[in-house]
């Protein structure tokens, strides 16, 4: 499962000039499901995220989580990410996820994240999104959590 975190001052997505999420100062997660992810996987890298030390401390040191912070967290899908880019001048999506199972993965994290001392807005599965955001940094970080069938 991958994972791109945008430290932002704010973010929001609208699907049909409507807007279906948004949030303060805090992480813009895009989120990709590849084919042999898990809900374990999903739950480690959800884990991870909010505790990735990437907000400044007092004397400006990335030293901080979103936890600590008590920022806002919006996740949306993107299986782009997951896109195979090795050759060509056209991305392969062989190496993502199924939509079914991309939903599904996606799902467990946002229910998972809902359970958070955090704000959480959702993106939406499937939609044509314009997602806005002010990046603060700009601190943009890539995560990757393997499924544990792809690490043994």
């Amino acid at each position: 499962m991958i994972a791109l975190l945008q430290r932002v001052t704010s973010a929001s997505v609208e699907v049909d000039d409507r807007r279906v999420a948004s949030i303060d100062a805090g992480l813009l997660v895009l989120l990709g499901v590849e084919p042999d992810d898990t809900e374990a996987s999903a739950e480690v890298l959800l884990s991870r995220l909010i505790r990735y030390r990437i907000f400044s401390d007092t004397v400006g040191r990335m030293n901080l989580s979103l936890l600590d912070t008590s920022g806002d967290l919006l996740l949306v899908p993107q299986f782009t990410l997951a896109a195979d880019t090795k050759k060509g001048l056209r991305p392969g999506f062989s190496t993502a996820a199924s939509p079914a199972e991309g939903e599904r993965l996606f799902d467990i994290m946002v229910r998972h994240a809902r359970q958070l001392p955090l704000r959480v807005g959702v993106g939406e599965f499937g939609a044509d999104m314009k997602v806005a955001l002010i990046n603060d940094g700009p601190a943009t970080f890539w995560l990757q959590e393997p499924s544990r069938r792809r690490a043994s």
